[in-house]
C-alpha cells in the first residue's frame, strides 16, 4: 500500500490546530480542488485526499485516535491504548489470545483499504457533497469618533454571487486591525452547506488632531509662555467630550500628561489612555506691554536652556 500523507500535512495545519483552523482550511481546499469548480485531472484525488483528512480531523473522537495510531485509527480496536498498540505493531500481535481476550492481527501483506473498499465502496467514490462557503475579508474604515463610540453601518460586499449589502453593528472601542467575525455572512455553499464567515478588518483613518496607538490616543496641548512657567489647570478636547488636565509648573515642550482612561474604550478590561503633548507657543506678534514684559524677564532671569544639554 502506498505511502499515506498526514492528514494534517494534507490541510496544511499544525497538530495543535483548533477545530476553527480545521474548518477554514477545508473550505478554502474545497473550494480550490472541488471537481465540479477545478477540471484539472489530478483535482479529484486531492478532493478525496483532503475530503478524508477533514472528516478524521474535525470529529473530535476520531481525531484522538488518529493522533494516537495515525492511519491505523480505523483498525485498532477502541479499547486498545497507544502503549498496547506500540507493543503490539512491534511484533506481539497474531498471537492467539486467551479466552475472553480480544484478538487482532497485524496486516501480513493485506491491503485493509482495498478490502474494504471492496465490501462498501470506496470513501472517493461517493458522491460530491455540498460545499461549505468560503470565507471572505473586507477592510471597515472608520473614523476615530466612529471607533470610539461605535457605528452602524451598511456595507457592500462584492462575491461571485454578486453584489449584497450586509447590516453591521460595531462596537465601542474597536482598534486598528482588529477582525469583527459575521458568521455566515460570507460566501454561499452549494448543495445546502453552511455559508462561510465574513470578517471585517477595522482601519482608522488618520485624524487631524489625534495619533492612535492601540488604545492609547496621542493629542496636542498647546500652552502659554506663562501657563508652562507658571502650572495651570487647562481644558483638553479628547473623542470623548473635554476633559481637564492639570500642567505642573516648569513644564516645557514635549512633556506628556496622561490622562488615565481616556483613551479608546475597552469592552474587557482597561480603557486606553489620553497623553496629552505640551507644546509651548508664542504669540507671532508682540504688543507694547507684552514686549516690555519680556525684556524685563530677560534682564531678570538667570535661566540658559542651553545650558542644559
Amino acid at each position: 500500500m502506498a505511502d499515506r500523507r498526514d492528514f494534517y500535512e494534507v490541510l496544511g495545519l499544525r497538530r495543535e490546530a483548533t477545530p476553527d483552523e480545521i474548518q477554514r482550511a477545508y473550505r478554502r481546499l474545497a473550494r480550490t480542488y472541488h471537481p465540479d469548480i477545478n477540471k484539472n485531472p489530478e483535482a479529484e484525488d486531492r478532493f478525496k485526499e483532503i475530503s478524508e483528512a477533514y472528516d478524521v480531523l474535525s470529529d473530535p473522537d476520531l481525531r484522538k485516535r488518529y493522533d494516537a495510531f495515525g492511519h491505523d485509527y480505523h483498525r485498532v480496536p477502541e479499547d486498545v491504548d497507544p502503549e498496547t498498540w506500540a507493543g503490539a505493531r512491534s511484533g506481539r500481535t497474531g498471537q492467539r489470545a486467551g479466552r475472553g481476550e480480544r484478538v487482532w492481527f497485524d496486516e501480513g501483506g493485506i491491503d485493509f483499504e482495498d478490502l474494504f473498499d471492496g465490501m462498501f465502496g470506496a470513501r472517493g467514490r461517493r458522491r460530491w457533497g455540498p460545499i461549505p462557503g468560503a470565507d471572505q475579508e473586507v477592510e471597515l474604515e472608520l473614523s476615530l469618533e466612529e471607533a470610539y463610540t461605535g457605528v452602524h453601518r451598511w456595507l457592500t460586499i462584492s462575491a461571485l454571487e454578486g453584489t449584497r449589502s450586509v447590516e453591521v453593528t460595531v462596537p465601542p472601542g474597536v482598534t486598528d486591525g482588529q477582525r469583527i467575525r459575521l458568521v455566515g455572512q460570507g460566501g454561499e455553499g452549494t448543495g445546502g452547506a453552511a455559508a462561510g464567515d465574513l470578517y471585517l478588518v477595522v482601519r482608522i483613518a488618520p485624524h487631524p488632531r489625534y495619533r492612535v496607538e492601540g488604545r492609547d490616543i496621542h493629542v496636542e496641548l498647546p500652552l502659554a509662555p506663562w501657563e508652562a512657567a507658571l502650572g495651570a489647570t487647562v481644558a483638553v478636547d479628547t473623542p470623548g467630550g473635554e476633559a481637564k488636565v492639570r500642567v505642573p509648573g516648569g513644564t516645557s515642550s514635549g512633556r506628556r500628561l496622561r490622562l488615565r482612561g481616556r483613551g479608546l474604550p475597552s469592552p474587557r478590561g482597561r480603557n486606553g489612555d489620553l497623553y496629552a503633548e505640551v507644546r509651548v507657543m508664542l504669540p507671532s506678534q508682540l504688543t507694547e506691554e507684552e514686549r516690555h514684559l519680556f525684556e524685563q524677564l530677560a534682564a531678570t532671569s538667570t535661566f540658559d536652556p542651553r545650558s542644559l544639554s
